[in-house]
């Protein structure tokens, strides 16, 4: 079985896969941390892991070298984050051969955010403008090489007109070569059922894969709010509230919301779940460890 189908196949398995979502440390405390929280989840049975790419390529290099690192001494199967920004198509082209030849069974394509301290995203004049383009391009030069990921928004892409543009834009997303969906965070399992109806209805088939994430603070939240719209039902709201002055109470309120979540999600059929994490072991360990005691993925 070739690398990408072995992450489709997780896919579409008849039960939920399970990823974890890493990004590459730019500190020597950084760096133990990804390790750490890397060796303590490996029990748990991932299926595979993705790992971030830096604003304007400046994590590059350090995905493909904890790529390689949760490859080959973690035993993970790996699926690498690109995005347009700041590259050609040359640029693009080595950056997706190297990924090859390390044996990364997975490309999880994005346009990108704007690089620090910019607000409006500027293509290379090289580059692609669109995700869209990006897949397109993988498929034209790999092949079926790699199992191909695109971004989905339960709530809306921030920078999209209304839902309508959005989901039109995800649609020709899939059409260009892409092989499921992973969405954005959200804290209230409405917005991701109504996006999955709405995209079925739309003609898009491909799996649908519900990203979600422990919200540690209120602060946390809020901050997450800003920057992906992703809204805080009320009920969550008032549970960190009332947890604010402890730490530890409020990690147990977002954890304790992330699995109510996940049992919804799990008892409505979902072809998987995808954990950002932030590379924190204590509570990625809480979540995975009540995903296994509560047999949420059989």
């Amino acid at each position: 079985m070739s690398d990408a189908n072995a992450i489709l196949a997780k896919l579409n398995a008849g039960r939920p896969s399970l990823s974890v979502e890493f990004f590459p440390p730019k500190t020597e405390e950084g760096a133990r941390q990804i390790l750490k929280t890397a060796a303590a989840i490996r029990p748990f049975g991932v299926d595979f892991v993705s790992i971030t790419y830096g604003a304007g390529g400046s994590g590059r290099d350090r995905t493909v070298d904890y790529g390689d690192v949760l490859r080959g001494i973690f035993g993970f199967e790996v699926m690498a984050h690109l995005t347009c920004v700041g590259h050609s198509r040359a640029e693009l082209e080595t950056v997706i051969s190297g990924y090859a030849n390390s044996g990364f069974g997975g490309i999880m394509a994005l346009r990108g955010d704007p690089p620090k301290g910019e607000t409006e995203f500027k293509p290379h004049p090289e580059g692609f403008p669109y995700a869209s383009d990006l897949v397109a391009f993988i498929r034209q030069k790999f092949g079926k090489r790699f199992a191909i990921g695109v971004a989905g928004y339960p709530e809306k892409h921030p920078e999209a007109p209304d839902a309508a543009t959005d989901l039109a834009n995800l649609k020709h997303k899939v059409a260009q070569g892409a092989d499921f969906v992973t969405t954005q965070l959200f804290f209230d399992n409405a917005h991701y059922f109504r996006f999955v109806d709405e995209a079925r209805a739309a003609g898009i088939t491909v799996p649908i894969v519900p990203g979600i994430m422990p919200a540690l603070s209120l602060d946390q939240a809020r901050k997450f709010h800003a920057f992906c719209g992703s809204r805080i039902p009320a009920e969550l709201e008032r549970r960190l509230l009332a947890a604010d002055a402890d730490p530890e109470a409020r990690r147990k309120v977002g954890v304790d919301w992330a699995v109510e979540q996940i049992r919804e999600l799990v008892a409505k059929g979902v072809p998987g779940l995808h954990l950002y994490v932030l590379n924190r072991p204590d509570s990625a360990l809480e979540l995975l460890g009540r995903i296994k005691s509560e047999k949420l993925l059989g």
